[in-house]
């Protein structure tokens, strides 16, 4: 199970790399456009430059979930073939047309009738689906990109099967997700509205729940009750409507304040942790991701690009991560700092908010910015080297030592050939895959497995880290030693 999480995590690298910029441009247009977030009029040059800049940022985070959509099924794809994604596009089209707010209502008029099932299905179109859209095509895609049917639909054969089969089995995951989606949004709406008494225990307690529900999407349910006008409570519209605390019966701002030293510095802690923990030849790569993903997260409060950097990677890491922000959460409510946020709670919804009525304490940013910093530091660096947890930069793929092996024969063609030969011939292999440096590989007989043949072929190792599992480490040239062994399967 953990590798599937991890191999999920990876496919994710590619789609959650395109995410940073795009933050950074709309926290940039938000400061040099405050109508975009606050509404009013929009005039002059500056005005025009931020309000093109968000919507250019807004291209990708708006659509985050296609973007995983394809990630995810062409990652999890054996081969890495586009023809995953495109199944998995299908899958996505199916499941977010049938479970869309005005078919379902149409299917089954009863649910237009409650509030909080028509809302579930209005956020149907989240991340969670978009993943869960990208397996179901990469699953499809490794199950059945060589079945051959009858010679009557022989055209359909291969890879052309492939998405009529998500669409199929889309078709049950959506009634399934019919049943299950409103009962599990609903009971998230019934427990937040059980935790609403709890002041700043329950305000910990909702903040520890938004962001362990960040990968399903389900947060949407919770954020409704605190945040709108779900149950009458509407933390952040109430706040934005220039009332203070007196105008209503909880201390407002407390369902939103906590989240302002967590994402502006408790993700750059965390992402400092992750750069020192990096193996020396990969510090780079983790400086690329994480880096850019905590200048996101502290201008405008876009998380995403951090959080599913390493959330399959490293679960629970990320139950930690969650369990930080209820903690702080509880402490920034009972402190008194409070602030608001229209979008997320960066900067510039902190500098936004700090003149509203309700806003107050708000220097206490500093302080708390601090504490925050150094415990998401602290915490992270000591869970990653005493659990020895793989995020960013901490991948077995590719060591930095195996990147310097140079394959001695260059006829890709041969080595392939005798790297097969020694493993059994190609009936005894079920899969490959490659990394940056080696073959992985899935076979049905571990005895015909011969390591001194696979040794002739001039590569630098075997490994076998289970029954049915092979890795021949190959070096950088790795990718063009798949190739040809691909073709020969």
């Amino acid at each position: 199970m953990m590798k599937y999480l991890q191999k999920l995590g990876k496919s994710l690298m590619l789609p959650v790399a395109c995410l940073p910029i795009c933050g950074i441009l709309m926290g940039i247009g938000y400061a040099l456009c405050p109508a975009t977030m606050q509404g009013g009029d929009m005039n002059g040059f500056l005005n025009m430059l931020g309000f093109f800049l968000v919507k250019a940022g807004g291209a990708l985070i708006d659509n985050m979930a296609l973007l995983f959509v394809i990630g995810v099924g062409v990652g999890m794809s054996d081969d890495h073939d586009g023809t995953a994604g495109l199944a998995a596009f299908a899958s996505w089209l199916m499941i977010t047309n049938l479970l869309a707010t005005g078919t379902v209502t149409t299917m089954m008029p009863s649910i237009a009738d409650s509030v909080n099932k028509t809302l579930a299905f209005d956020k149907i179109a989240n991340p969670f689906i978009g993943i869960l859209a990208g397996i179901i095509g990469a699953s499809c895609y490794n199950k059945f990109k060589t079945a051959k049917l009858p010679d009557w639909l022989s055209f359909f054969s291969g890879k052309r099967c492939v998405a009529i089969v998500s669409g199929v089995v889309s078709i049950v995951v959506a009634a399934v997700l019919l049943v299950v989606w409103p009962i599990v949004f609903g009971a998230l709406i019934a427990i937040g509205e059980g935790i609403v008494g709890m002041g700043a225990v329950g305000a910990g307690i909702y903040a520890f729940l938004n962001r362990l529900l960040i990968p399903t999407g389900l947060h949407h349910a919770l954020n409704n009750v605190f945040w709108f006008d779900t149950i009458g409570l509407g933390d952040l519209s109430h706040f934005w409507a220039g009332e203070t605390s007196a105008d209503v019966s909880w201390s407002l701002g407390m369902y939103m304040s906590g989240f302002f030293p967590c994402m502006m510095f408790g993700i750059p802690g965390a992402a400092l942790a992750m750069i020192h923990t990096a193996k020396e030849g990969k510090k780079k790569v983790a400086i690329g991701l994480v880096a850019s993903a905590a200048v996101c997260a502290f201008v405008c409060g876009v998380t995403e690009p951090f959080e599913f950097g390493f959330m399959f990677l490293a679960p629970a890491l990320y139950l930690i991560y969650a369990l930080l922000y209820g903690i702080f959460t509880v402490i920034v409510t009972l402190l008194g700092f409070r602030a608001g946020f229209s979008f997320s709670a960066g900067a510039t919804d902190l500098v936004f908010s700090a003149s509203l009525p309700a806003a107050a304490n708000t220097w206490m940013i500093i302080p708390l910015g601090i504490a925050a910093f150094a415990v998401f530091y602290v915490v992270f660096r000591f869970a990653i080297v005493k659990f020895d947890l793989k995020t960013p930069g901490r991948e077995d793929d590719d060591l930095e030592e195996e990147k310097k092996v140079v394959l001695s024969n260059n006829n890709y063609t041969q080595v392939a050939s005798i790297i097969l030969e020694g493993l059994g011939g190609k009936g005894n292999v079920t899969s490959l895959d490659n990394c940056i440096t080696r073959l992985r590989l899935e076979i049905k007989d571990y005895t015909k497995v011969d390591e001194k043949k696979i040794k002739s072929a001039g590569i630098a190792g075997v490994m076998r880290p289970g029954k049915n599992s092979v890795q021949v480490i190959v070096g950088t040239k790795v990718q063009f030693v798949a190739d040809e062994m691909k073709k020969m399967l």
